[in-house]
């Protein structure tokens, strides 16, 4: 197991979620995805955590999920952990995927509930029973119910808290009182695991209730902004945490930008491309915004005086 997951030694700070950078389908922006990673890795990050929602894994080939987190270890070699999404809508690929990361060095593997069809919470306590065994790495859990339509209930995590290979849960409900019940879980329960918060202006929300940090998809572009708001939480330092906060806040205004739900990753890919960290194609079935939504995106960047 990762040392990172040993006791005492949970996954705290921030933990950007990271676009997929691309060149043309099902082909991998390498040069992007070099800088992308030593832009975060530069901005003080706790780790990494790739195939996530905001990474677009559900669109991309297995193929390509593979060179995806080859080249994720390689480009790290251990400067920070490295998270991988494994989730799948079938069990065995994502064994597959979690021992491809292990094979490779990641630290850890991180699952959310099966989507498409929607399980209930015996079928889904049994379903992690059954697949963390499988899985050669620690084991974070991901509870996303806004797109797998299913939710990681308390109850059922109390029942899962006995995997000792489970080290804790991001949470991207934005449900506060149940993120609150999640961190009390964790002190009743499995002190060892890691309670991090998936809506990033909710970090000092989420740091007042008990939570280790944040994956937070802005981190891509405004780094160190991000980390600089944990690193104020966790010393006191208001204004250290207000300066911060307030530019997160104003960051949000680029994901009301475009009309689709697709939005919140075009904004963030756009966001990094218009910094030439990276590409910012996205994954079929979406399109990249136009030179007016850029433009949007642009003058926000630029109110924040980081463009």
């Amino acid at each position: 197991m990762s040392r990172l997951f040993t006791a005492g030694n949970r996954l705290q700070g921030i933990v950007p979620p990271l676009i997929t950078p691309l060149r043309a389908r099902d082909e991998l922006d390498q040069e992007g995805w070099e800088r992308l990673i030593e832009h975060v890795i530069d901005g003080g990050v706790s780790g990494i955590f790739i195939l996530g929602t905001t990474g677009e894994a559900p669109s991309l080939s297995y193929r390509l999920r593979r060179e995806l987190i080859t080249a994720t270890t390689h480009l790290v070699a251990k400067r920070v952990p490295v998270l991988v999404g494994v989730t799948d809508t079938a069990f065995v690929e994502s064994v597959s995927i979690a021992h491809h990361a292990a094979d490779a060095g990641a630290d850890a593997a991180v699952l959310t509930t099966p989507y498409y069809f929607p399980a209930g919470q015996t079928e889904l306590t049994a379903y992690v029973q059954n697949i963390a065994p499988e899985i050669p790495l620690p084991l974070m859990l991901y509870n996303m119910p806004g797109l797998t339509k299913v939710w990681f209930e308390i109850e059922t995590l109390k029942t899962l808290s006995e995997i000792q290979s489970i080290v804790g849960v991001k949470d991207s409900s934005g449900d506060l009182d149940y993120f609150r019940r999640l961190c009390d879980l964790r002190n009743e329960v499995r002190e060892d695991w890691s309670i991090l918060i998936g809506p990033e202006a909710m970090l000092p929300e989420a740091h007042q209730l008990g939570g280790d940090g944040g994956v937070a998809g802005g981190a891509n572009v405004m780094t160190r902004c991000f980390v600089d708001c944990y690193e104020g939480l966790t010393a006191n330092d208001s204004a250290k945490t207000e300066a911060a906060i307030s530019k997160i806040r104003r960051f949000q205004d680029i994901y009301d930008v475009g009309k689709y739900a697709s939005r919140h990753i075009k904004a963030t890919k756009c966001a990094a491309s218009l910094l030439g960290i990276c590409s910012d194609l996205p994954a079929d079935p979406f399109h990249r915004f136009f030179e007016p939504e850029r433009e949007r995106v642009a003058a926000i960047l630029r109110d924040l005086d980081i463009l």
